[in-house]
């Protein structure tokens, strides 16, 4: 066990003291400190691309005592900047645990800190609202507070430019029945293992792509992804989703995808206080009066104030009455702000891409008659 002290240091001169553990880097980690409420899942949690220039801080005090797998992840690399948590387990239980997280930890070269009173931090980030902290060897305040100071704030980042890919690239199903065109802000392993489940052969596009790119190919619906960061540093391809919107092919917008189909029609968005982290989220199903628990991880939300005309709010949720999901009035476009993929219920949710399949057979269906 690396004994080394550690510290995390919020914006606010606040300092949590703690040890190594995983990467032991002397280079200071700065990020946006974020909480997650869930019991399991951590590996999911780091490999999600939606923490991507995040700090993360486990509610669940003991982490890692499943260890890790080759399946649990939702991307090709862990994401957060660093992780804090109360304790750590470096002898996991499991059949498919292949390495501690420890290791795991290592072999991204990522800074883990362990004995940390992580409920303290929740309280304060619960009060306070989230704030940029650094994991640092470090504890002259006023210097660290400057290097605090001297880097880009979260929100001034286009973090989804470092997640997205690069390349277009093509995930074939055989005997497909669909093609669907995914926009990748961050996009979830899950979300294409559940898309190919439903027969669909995937082509998955960088962020930035332009309408004619994507339109090009012919999809049967469009899928826009989750992702990290602010919406409104995306405001370039606010136009190419317009006009993907316009070309009346299906679309499912999740999570950052959601929020952009809200902005480009016309609705803004806003910094949640502390965020939606983690898999006790509530959220109602208006028409059908019906309550999900579900699975979120996402700092910003559709504001309700001069909400656009063509769209209409279908979901909230219940624990702040935020938007957590919409439909076009006219258009076959409906989104949601929490993870179809994950499986906090365990599969309560996963019916979203039922949902979207038969939007794309209905709206077939009603070209072939015209």
């Amino acid at each position: 066990m690396n004994n080394k002290i550690k510290n995390l240091i919020l914006e606010d001169g606040s300092i949590f003291s703690g040890y190594t553990f995983g990467f032991n880097s002397e280079k200071e980690i700065v990020g946006e400190v974020v909480f997650n409420t869930s019991m399991t899942g951590y590996q999911e949690m780091l490999t999600d691309p939606s923490y991507r220039g995040q700090i993360l801080v486990p509610t669940y005090p003991m982490i890692g005592n499943y260890g890790i797998s080759n399946s649990d992840i939702e991307s090709s690399e862990i994401q957060v900047k660093g992780f804090v948590v109360r304790q750590y387990s470096d002898k996991p239980s499991h059949n498919n645990s292949v390495m501690n997280i420890s290791e795991y930890l290592y072999q991204n070269k990522i800074v883990g800190i362990f004995g940390v009173d992580t409920r303290a931090i929740v309280r304060k980030i619960r009060k306070a609202g989230v704030m940029t902290g650094i994991i640092t060897s470090n504890s002259e305040i006023k210097k660290v507070l400057t290097n605090i100071k001297n880097k880009l704030s979260y929100d001034e980042q286009n973090l989804v430019a470092e997640v997205s890919t690069t390349n277009a690239y093509k995930e074939i199903k055989l005997k497909s029945l669909k093609k669907i065109a995914i926009i990748d802000f961050g996009v979830k392993h899950n979300i294409l293992r559940l898309l190919k489940k439903r027969s669909c052969s995937l082509t998955i596009f960088p962020y930035n792509s332009s309408s004619n790119d994507i339109l090009s190919a012919r999809p049967d619906g469009i899928v826009l992804s989750p992702g990290p960061g602010d919406p409104n540093n995306l405001q370039n391809i606010l136009k190419d989703i317009k006009e993907i919107i316009n070309s009346g092919i299906p679309i499912l917008g999740i999570c950052l995808g959601h929020q952009l189909i809200a902005k480009a029609l016309g609705a803004k968005t806003f910094k949640l206080p502390f965020g939606h982290r983690g898999g006790n989220q509530p959220v109602k199903d208006i028409k059908n009066n019906r309550v999900y628990i579900t699975a979120q991880n996402h700092g910003y939300a559709v504001e309700k104030v001069n909400f656009p005309k063509q769209l209409e709010i279908t979901h909230i949720n219940l624990n702040d009455d935020t938007v957590s999901g919409l439909k076009h009035k006219t258009k076959p476009i409906f989104s949601i702000q929490y993870h179809s993929e994950a499986s906090p219920g365990p599969k309560d949710s996963e019916y979203i891409f039922d949902e979207f399949i038969k939007l794309i057979e209905y709206t077939q269906g009603s070209n072939n008659d015209k």
